[in-house]
């Protein structure tokens, strides 16, 4: 198995912050676009549809995430900066590692950014999130790029 060189902070924040973005964004579509798009289109959007978009919007963090690590390992923000999610001994992640991993870093945020000062000190530049979820942020590989 190729062995690839762990994520450093900087990396790490730069991707989380697409992320941000990207998620920020999503958010508003589901939630506020998509009703209004409703209304210019159809008329008055019905209150189940509303609380539907609404719940949408919510999750959207949550299922944006852990989809992006069970699938591929790499959010947006990680494919741009070059990380993926792995378990220690470099396999994808699975279903539920992802969502625990994904919903306990949204409803504990500050917790996830604060844990990141531990990639300073960790031998393979784990977080607090990494560490109480079995995984690593490595770099991703690709040809053309270093991954030493």
């Amino acid at each position: 198995m190729e062995q690839r060189a762990y994520a450093g902070l900087v990396s790490r924040v730069a991707g989380l912050g697409l992320d941000v973005l990207i998620v920020a964004i999503a958010v508003v579509v589901v939630g506020k676009g998509l009703p209004l798009m409703w209304e210019v289109v159809a008329g008055t959007p019905p209150k189940w549809l509303l609380r539907a978009l609404d719940w949408g919007a919510n999750l959207t963090p949550a299922v944006y995430f852990a989809g992006c690590w069970r699938l591929t390992g790499e959010t947006i923000g990680g494919s741009v900066f070059g990380t993926v999610v792995r378990l220690t001994d470099g396999r994808r992640i699975g279903l539920i590692r992802a969502v625990l991993r994904a919903v306990f870093g949204l409803l504990f945020a500050p917790i996830w950014f604060v844990g990141l000062v531990t990639v300073l000190f960790d031998v393979r530049r784990r977080s607090l999130l990494d560490m109480a979820f079995g995984t690593v942020v490595q770099y991703a590989g690709r040809p053309g790029r270093s991954t030493a």
